[in-house]
């Protein structure tokens, strides 16, 4: 059973009054979510006083045990008989979203739940107790989610971050990790933030976007999907740049699908976001120090460690320091076909954060040297961007050709034109084709690839 034992008479649940002293309804709605948003402050209130009553009424040790549906039927006599006890105007509607709220603060993650459960939302923003922001199809909106006070949403940060086996306070006041279904989670607590705990969680997609599904979203012209598919069957390296959001991952992750199913591939990460479909796939990911600070893996480590695992492709979530030598390392000496995202604002600033992540390996190179590895490595940068409308699209497509004196250069193959704004502010565009006939052309007719003429012809348009 779930109590400890029955509810003393002496139990009660605090009533909401009105200014003027009589105990007032707490609105009615025609379903629960509706409710939930329509009286907050009340609703928490109540919400909490009934939980802080259930933590010393029940056996918490039951909880891990029971079934969920067990539980929830009898959390819901619990809550009903205290509701008897010292009665709150409630309807159905608001007792049945009472009890389904309480089981979220008792084993799920409270308030967030139903953001956590909503398919549509892509990223949680928790902006101190107050405001949470969720952004759905690239846009950010505010909801009516709210916690109690900052001790509640430091309750939950505590309760996300102990179940991953880390933890968070004055000492150590940021943590970043990844939750049990994949998604990420970083949160900052004072003094570091300054008005109030913030936390963001970036969900975890249950399916990977593929790529007839970017075409469908504007993300990627269909035109241009032979290319790339013949890019990474004829093993070119690949560097997929954009900023926060731009779906570099996602990107990556539709064209991991073109990778042959006999080739090893070894895939290293921060936290495991990638969703390979290929059978032979080794995951590596890297671990942060302990209480004690030791034990921390970086990328670096298991990049070296990678290229003892007999990899025919390694695919990197994300370079962002000196791990970029040993990934530029790593293509030049017969794992071609490897792909990597990057943090960059164009093709050719993507080049230079490579350049300055090569002086960060603790390797005193000469900058031509450097070039000289980037332009002998690297062979196609995309572009992604998240535009003002919330679209993701590709808004370059570029070769890597060479090194002339100490300047890389770069050939752009297509890119998306911006035509102006609606009123509505959807981005009007297409994506069209410079003309310039890639010269890696002559490694995808080697692999008996062909390429339609017309897809580099700038009088058409890709779309």
């Amino acid at each position: 059973m779930l109590r400890h034992g029955a509810p003393s008479g002496e139990t009660k649940v605090a009533p909401f009054e009105s200014p003027a002293g009589e105990t007032v309804p707490l609105g009615f709605a025609e379903t629960p979510a509706q409710y939930a948003a329509a009286s907050p402050p009340r609703y928490t209130e109540l919400k909490m006083s009934l939980h802080h009553t259930l933590l010393d009424t029940l056996n918490l040790a039951a909880i891990e045990t029971m079934p969920r549906e067990d539980f929830r039927r009898e959390i819901g006599e619990i809550v009903r008989e205290l509701l008897d006890r010292n009665p709150a105007p409630l309807n159905l509607i608001e007792r049945s979203q009472l009890v389904e709220d309480i089981l979220d603060e008792l084993v799920g993650l409270g308030p967030l739940e139903p953001l956590l459960k909503d398919a549509s939302v892509t990223d949680v923003l928790v902006n101190t107790y107050e405001h949470v922001f969720v952004e759905r199809a690239g846009q950010l909106e505010l909801t009516p989610v709210r916690f109690k006070d900052d001790r509640h949403l430091l309750r939950i940060i505590g309760k996300i971050v102990s179940a991953v086996g880390r933890r968070i306070d004055e000492s150590q006041p940021m943590v970043d990790a990844r939750l049990a279904d994949g998604s990420r989670i970083n949160a900052i607590i004072p003094p570091l933030a300054v008005d109030g705990p913030l936390l963001s969680i970036r969900k975890f997609a249950r399916s990977g976007i593929d790529m007839d599904r970017l075409i469908e979203l504007g993300t990627i012209p269909a035109s241009l999907v032979p290319l790339l598919r013949g890019i990474v069957r004829c093993r070119r390296n690949i560097v997929i740049s954009g900023g926060t959001g731009s779906g570099k991952t996602t990107l990556l992750n539709a064209m991991s699908a073109f990778i042959g199913a006999r080739e090893r591939i070894v895939t290293i990460e921060d936290a495991a976001e990638l969703q390979l479909q290929q059978m032979h796939v080794a995951r590596l990911e890297t671990r942060p120090a302990n209480i004690e600070g030791k034990g921390e893996v970086v990328q670096r480590d298991l990049l070296r460690n990678a290229l003892r695992m007999r990899p025919d492709r390694i695919v990197v979530g994300e370079v962002r320091a000196g791990e970029a030598f040993d990934m530029m390392q790593a293509m030049n000496t017969g794992h071609e076909g490897s792909m990597t995202t990057i943090h960059a604002n164009s093709c050719r600033d993507a080049l230079l954060r490579l350049e300055q992540m090569l002086g960060m390996s603790g390797i005193d190179l000469p900058l031509r040297t450097m070039r000289g590895q980037i332009a002998t490595a690297l062979h196609v940068v995309i572009q992604l961007e998240r535009m003002s409308d919330g679209r993701r699209r590709m808004t370059s497509l570029s070769e890597i050709t060479g090194l002339e004196g100490e300047v890389v250069t770069m050939h752009e193959i297509a890119h998306f034109h911006r035509e102006g704004t609606d009123h509505d502010g959807t981005v009007r565009g297409g994506y069209r084709a410079t003309g310039v006939r890639p010269a890696f052309m002559r490694v995808l007719d080697s692999f008996g690839i062909e390429i339609p003429p017309e897809t580099f012809d700038p009088e058409r348009p890709l779309g």
